[in-house]
């Protein structure tokens, strides 16, 4: 449509409502407030200017071993501004059924784990956490589905905050370290 067709009125409904949504704030990774393994409160903007890896992670799991392979991602690149966020959930075959206390014993115990652990969540159904249901919604699963399938999803997020990959259960931590590294490096 031509401008010369556009009447004063409208014109200025067009800009107004361009206005309006230029107003909106967008939603980010970093305004999610998570508890950590020990319960406590913290906001995910303390991560700003770090590429993340977060998984849904289990302690029972035949993929449970990749917290080996998550540990090792960590330490190769924790002084790169990289970090690894666990999020343990016993959503997936009761496979995630102890306490936080427990889950940290376990994970520091059997693989030494140095990366950051969060307090037990559900990252599907109706008590999602909400820092979950913003991850599906950035990067849906096969096909185009959103909920989480199995225990050990990944999702990448760069330095920006902005989730750019998600990985499903068998993706080994070793097979994404390519895409860490050249995030690493921008």
């Amino acid at each position: 449509m031509s401008m010369k067709y556009l009447t004063p009125w409208l014109f200025s409904l067009i800009l107004l409502t361009g206005a309006l949504h230029a107003g909106e704030k967008t939603l980010s990774i970093y305004d999610f407030k998570v508890k950590d393994i020990e319960d406590k409160e913290i906001s995910m903007s303390q991560y700003k200017g770090k590429v993340l890896l977060i998984v849904n992670v289990a302690s029972e799991c035949g993929f449970t071993p990749q917290y080996e392979g998550l540990e090792k991602l960590y330490q190769a690149h924790k002084n790169e501004d990289f970090m690894v966020l666990g999020f343990p959930s016993n959503q997936f075959g009761e496979q995630e059924s102890g306490t936080n206390e427990e889950i940290r014993f376990f994970c520091e115990g059997h693989y030494d784990v140095h990366f950051d652990m969060f307090s037990k969540i559900e990252v599907n159904g109706d008590h999602a956490d909400p820092l979950y249901v913003y991850l599906k919604n950035a990067q849906s699963g096969f096909l185009w589905t959103e909920g989480i399938k199995w225990n050990f999803t990944k999702f990448l997020v760069d330095k920006n905050g902005k989730v750019l990959a998600r990985y499903g259960s068998s993706t080994k931590p070793k097979d994404i370290e390519d895409d860490i590294t050249a995030l690493l490096v921008n």
